[in-house]
């Protein structure tokens, strides 16, 4: 995914925010767009489960009605349980809109979406309205589910009073003469969402509980626009009731060519014995009857299901005595498979057969979690909570499926029989509702945030996907396969696609990150041959002038640029050393010497052909293909991707730097840092200034170049990381420099005023050109949570400020903070490295520059040290109390004091003159 108008991944006849090649564009959301949490917990409970029916929770307790930035205290209540267990002070709450806000809650086999009063507006725009609801990979399962107590529907007659979002849940209050607290977690592990009712009276009384629910049983692939349609894929339900539960099944065969005979099926109920039951075609609570998208526009701006709509409906009632005071906890079920009703009725089961104990194992795990590279930021605590909310995004976005028989629907022309099967990927999901699939660009990016986070299990796996879909797609040419549905539908990336060249050269600095921060030889040699095949296919296939720079689509697509991209071009330049290191490990000596000279070639020339002095930065492309004379002429633009030669570090022998040059570096990102690119929340994609495009320029103008495309002046969240990240590389740590681009992408995800979701990182940020998701239609909105950002976030505080670069595959790691500007301590705990982890703080009081280190069971050689403040001079320097020798290292961060550190635990005292 990449925010870019091409949307190659959803190029549809009207998308709503289409995501385009380049960065899922606000505007335009295309192709390019377009461990976390442990599998087997959930389910390794249930060997000493018991079934429940209905018991007393902490699900119920007192709750304030105020939004929260900070997280709630605990909450305290009467009866002791899991779901009490799921109240403290990680938790972020609203009260306010609640019905124009997306809820979300994520587990690897299911996740659910609906708003934050508990109703089900129609959602995402893929398949138009329908990507919200129930979805176990790789199918729907619902389109919501109802809860009404006395006749009086939850979220309707009864207002929701507060959403609160937790690690690993979320909870709606309701206050009437019943209050009611709803409890909704996915189980890992399990294909099913469970939530939970609390019930309390203050006078004894039978209450009437009804639930409704209506099916949607169909895969993500095809789409509204795509050859087959979403509605050729999509075959009517069917209902009926089956020991206690309503069952929905959609059996039959698409009548396409290549389509297959499919059996789904999904099952809904309770821990109780339902009283009643009835079948029909709606069932949708108070969103019956439903209002029916548009094809086309976004009037009515709300509706309950989509033209191609093709589900039916349940309820169930029951009956509820409470005692007074009471609270007691029924507890529901929504789950499903693609293999069939005994296998969906098998996860049912699972799920219900004790959900406190699940309830309890999810937080566990979403506990430890937290715990890894838990930080302590006094001077900027924002940004520390942001930390803690990053970590949990990213174990939000682990999705799972099975059985991918691997396709080329070639951007949605065709659907040909399938070249063979994935038996199983497991993935960070790009982004809900409309991405929560298998990119390419996402996972490379989203790759530094996990290391950082210490979720290496899922980056693996991740890796291990792309490149077992690739290899069956493109019969192992080495080219990466850019979207791939959970179903195995690949959108875009074949060998008969334009792009995405940056996708293929990351890979093999994915793989190498990896391995740094693991020291795990046997994935480096799983993914080796993978690796060196992707650089061989670019050298071979997309350099067809032999001039070095690579050609192909990239992460920005605009009309008037070149074949050749800067991003292709830098993250080649990374790639190329990456792969190097790689071989070097080897002992490669072939590889490794082809790729070092490719790499001194293209660094050697890079500078003179990209800088363009009257911009004040790169080209973002050459060589314009409407003027064959116009060989490697730059081509300045003002996205994004200008920025990534700052971005990127390249690993040589001897040292780490950015490809940027430190003279142009500076320049480039103090133009940045300009109104012309940077707003409220972090950088745009397009920057403004002079143009030649009809719609002229609506902003600054910081240099005197006049462009071919308008500005686009919509912020992603990976943008901002891009320029988070090359800030930090180059020291920049200041208030106006990088503060403000992690205060933008921690303000979306944690300020009250700006989110929408609480705790969620965005696709994109309230911006000129892409106004704020709540005031959108549900099925025009960009992602509520998107994996990319954690990106700006966590390796710019574990890397860059407290200093953690790992190179375990060659036995060491160095620990060198930086204090941002003004801060006087940055301090990081279990910070996971390889099978052990490190302790770091940084703290300046007075002339005192210090860095304590402890290493736990890394096994490598330690240096420790710290960038000196700009200017500063050392006066001596104290390891562990004794006077110590250092070497005084010039790099692009600063100049960096080093020592080398034995023991478990390192003190360094700098005295700065």
């Amino acid at each position: 995914m990449t925010p870019d108008p091409t949307n190659r991944s959803s190029r549809a006849s009207s998308p709503p925010l289409q995501r385009g090649r380049a960065l899922r564009g606000p505007v335009q959301r295309g192709s390019v767009r377009r461990g976390p949490v442990r599998r087997a917990v959930g389910v390794a409970l249930l060997a000493t489960a018991t079934i429940l029916a209905g018991s007393a929770s902490a699900l119920a307790g007192p709750s304030s009605n105020t939004a929260a930035a900070e997280g709630a205290a605990a909450e305290g209540a009467a009866g002791a349980s899991a779901a009490q267990a799921a109240t403290g002070s990680s938790e972020l709450s609203e009260t306010t809109r609640l019905a124009d806000r997306r809820s979300l809650v994520v587990g690897d086999r299911a996740y659910a979406m609906g708003d934050e009063s508990g109703l089900y507006p129609a959602a995402g725009w893929h398949v138009r309205g329908e990507m919200g609801g129930f979805w176990t990979q790789p199918i729907k399962l619902l389109d919501g589910i109802w809860f009404g107590l006395d006749g009086n529907w939850l979220g309707k007659q009864v207002p929701a009073a507060k959403y609160t979002s937790g690690h690993g849940y979320s909870r709606i209050d309701y206050s009437g003469a019943v209050n009611v607290r709803r409890t909704d977690f996915v189980p890992d592990g399990i294909r099913a969402t469970l939530v939970g009712l609390t019930l309390t009276s203050s006078t004894a009384k039978t209450v009437k509980l009804n639930v409704d629910a209506h099916s949607e049983l169909m895969q993500p692939y095809p789409w509204d626009w795509t050859a087959p349609t979403a509605d050729a894929a999509n075959l009517p339900d069917t209902g009926d009731f089956v020991d206690g539960a309503l069952r929905f099944r959609e059996q039959g065969t698409p009548s396409y060519p290549n389509a297959k005979p499919h059996d789904f099926a999904a099952f809904v109920g309770s821990s109780l014995r339902p009283a009643d039951h009835t079948l029909g075609a709606d069932h949708r609570g108070p969103q019956s009857p439903a209002v029916i998208c548009p094809k086309d526009g976004t009037t009515p701006a709300r509706c309950d299901d989509s033209l191609v709509g093709k589900g039916t409906g349940g309820g169930l009632t029951y009956d509820v005595p409470l005692k007074a005071g009471e609270q007691k906890t029924i507890w529901f079920a929504v789950a499903g498979s693609d293999q069939g009703s005994k296998a969906a009725e098998g996860e049912y089961r699972k799920a219900l057969s004790n959900p406190d104990m699940l309830l309890r194992a999810k937080t566990a795990a979403r506990a430890q979690i937290d715990a890894q590279s838990a930080v302590d930021l006094p001077g900027d605590r924002l940004l520390q909570q942001s930390v803690e909310w990053s970590k949990q995004n990213l174990a939000d976005s682990v999705q799972q499926a099975d059985n991918l028989q691997i396709r080329d629907v070639n951007e949605g022309k065709d659907y040909p029989a399938s070249l063979g099967t994935v038996p199983t990927a497991r993935w960070f999901g790009a982004g809900f509702p409309d991405y929560p699939w298998l990119f390419a660009t996402d996972g490379e990016y989203t790759a530094f945030a996990a290391v950082a986070a210490g979720q290496f299990d899922t980056v693996k796996e991740h890796l291990e996907a792309l490149r077992d879909v690739s290899d069956i797609l493109n019969n192992r040419s080495g080219k990466v396969a850019h979207e791939v549905t959970p179903t195995g539908d690949v959108y875009f990336g074949s060998n008969q696609s334009a792009g995405n060249t940056d996708e293929t050269v990351k890979f093999p600095s994915t793989v190498a990150l990896l391995w740094r921060w693991t020291g795990d030889n046997k994935f480096r040699d799983e993914m080796y041959d993978f690796s060196v095949r992707n650089l061989q296919y670019v050298y071979k296939n997309l350099d067809k002038d032999g001039d070095g720079w690579p050609e192909g689509l990239a992460n920005v697509e605009r009309a008037g640029m070149g074949v050749e991209k800067l991003d292709s071009t830098v993250y080649l330049a990374r790639g190329l050393r990456d792969l190097a290191d790689l071989a070097a490990s080897k002992h490669d000596t072939k590889t490794e010497q082809w790729a070092t000279a490719k790499a001194n070639d293209l660094e050697s020339r890079f500078e003179a052909q990209w800088w363009v002095p009257k911009a004040m930065g790169y080209a973002d492309s050459i060589d314009d293909p409407a003027n064959p004379a116009n060989d490697n002429t730059p081509i300045f633009q003002r996205h994004w991707i200008g920025v990534t030669p700052m971005e990127a570090e390249l690993t040589r022998p001897g040292g780490t730097s950015p490809l940027a040059s430190t003279e142009h570096a500076n320049v480039a990102l103090d133009q940045r840092e300009t109104p012309c690119y940077t707003g409220e929340f972090g950088l745009f994609h397009t920057g403004t200034g002079p143009t030649s495009d009809p719609k002229g320029n609506p902003g600054a103008s910081c240099d005197g170049i006049v462009s071919q495309v308008p500005s686009e002046r919509s912020i992603f969240g990976l943008n901002t990381s891009i320029m988070a990240v090359a800030e930090g590389n180059f020291g920049r740590l200041g208030t106006k420099q990088q503060q403000v681009y992690t205060t933008g992408n921690a303000r979306i995800q944690l300020d009250p005023k700006v989110w929408e979701t609480p705790g969620a990182m965005p696709e994109i940020a309230p911006s000129p050109d892409s106004p704020a998701n709540i005031g959108r239609a549900f099925y025009d909105r960009s992602m509520a949570l998107q994996a990319w950002g954690t990106y700006g976030i966590l390796w710019p505080v574990v890397h860059q400020q407290l200093g953690v670069d790992p190179d375990l595959g060659h036995g060491r790691i160095s620990v060198v903070p930086q204090l941002p500007q003004g801060q006087p301590k940055v301090a990081g705990s279990n910070i996971r490295v390889g099978s052990g982890s490190v302790d770091v703080s940084a703290s300046l009081a007075g002339k005192a520059l210090t860095t304590d280190v402890t290493a736990k069971g890394v096994g490598a050689a330690l240096t420790a040290g710290a960038v000196l403040p700009s200017g500063a001079k050392v006066r001596s320097v104290m390891v562990n109390g004794h006077p110590a020798a250092y070497q005084l290292v010039s790099t692009s961060r600063g100049t960096e004091v080093h020592v080398p550190a034995h023991g478990a635990h390192t003190t360094l005292v700098i005295t700065l003159q």
